[in-house]
């Protein structure tokens, strides 16, 4: 076996190269200013969770920001499909990956600097998924913390696209931390209402109904979507629920009051997760 095939690989610019020769410019706008667009799914049992309708998203935010890719959204779903085959021998039974999209503006070139390449850059990567750190979150649930800090408003910049502008959400993050260092955040939006968490959304079920914030103020999730989708009846006490395509349904083990959650044994987690676990095994390709 060569020693290409001992290290996972990424496409970048073109070329499917060894993690470790994705390297960009010091200038790239996308490490100056988080000016880059990116993706991602997951993969169940090595196949990957609604790939089409995560690039279609992802191409919904590059057109937000205005960059072309260089490649249309049916090469990035070949390209992402030939990623992930060129990193399936690492995947074991109990192993699955991110599998994730990403194109920055490109680098600030004076003109004299002599980069080999100056529009957008373009990443396609695998990463393995926690599953082994975050088991004791489905068992036990996640400790969320309300952050003093808002949700970036819409009529300043749009949480529908998914940019590498992650500040707002992860100086959020670092406050929940603060005072609980394995609390996750769930931000408000600028009118006080429920708004999202770093990488996922909320759902309360409550007296038999499933709510979720309006997606003008939050990502419109793809797994949000799903569980939308899902024939929920429940009528037992509330709970609170994360969702984001790199996980089933999470359930929030307490910050929001004695009234709003539930363990993850309770009837409502089991059988969202169940759900869940049957619509992805359904939709992945």
């Amino acid at each position: 076996m060569s020693d290409r095939a001992n290290h996972r690989v990424a496409y970048f610019n073109g070329r499917i190269v060894p993690e470790r020769e994705v390297v960009l410019p010091f200038r790239d706008r996308g490490f100056k200013y988080g000016d880059a667009a990116f993706d991602m799914t997951r993969t169940f049992h090595g196949r990957p969770f609604r790939l089409k309708e995560h690039v279609e998203r992802f191409y919904r935010s590059l057109r937000y920001l205005r960059i072309d890719p260089g490649l249309g959204p049916a090469e990035m779903v070949g390209v992402s499909e030939e990623v992930l085959e060129r990193n399936r021998h690492f995947l074991t039974p109990d192993t699955d990956y991110w599998l994730g999209q990403r194109v920055s503006r490109g680098v600030d070139a004076v003109g004299d600097e002599g980069w080999d390449h100056t529009g957008p850059n373009v990443i396609v990567e695998c990463i393995p998924l926690p599953l082994k750190a975050r088991a004791r979150l489905f068992r036990d649930g996640i400790d969320i913390v309300v952050p003093p800090t808002r949700r970036v408003s819409p009529e300043a910049l749009s949480p529908r696209a998914k940019t590498h502008n992650y500040l707002n959400l992860i100086t959020a993050d670092l406050e929940a931390k603060a005072q609980d260092k394995e609390a996750w955040s769930v931000l408000l939006d600028t009118q006080g209402h429920l708004a999202e968490g770093i990488g996922s959304n909320i759902f309360i079920v409550r007296g038999g109904a499933v709510l979720t914030p309006h997606e003008r103020w939050v990502l419109p999730g793809i797994s949000r979507e799903t569980v939308m989708a899902l024939p929920f009846r429940f009528r037992d006490r509330g709970a609170i629920i994360r969702v984001g395509s790199p996980q089933t349904p999470r359930p929030t083990a307490s910050g929001m009051g004695p009234s709003m959650w539930a363990p993850s044994s309770s009837p409502v987690i089991t059988r969202s997760s169940r759900i869940f676990q049957f619509a992805c095994a359904s939709s992945v390709t």
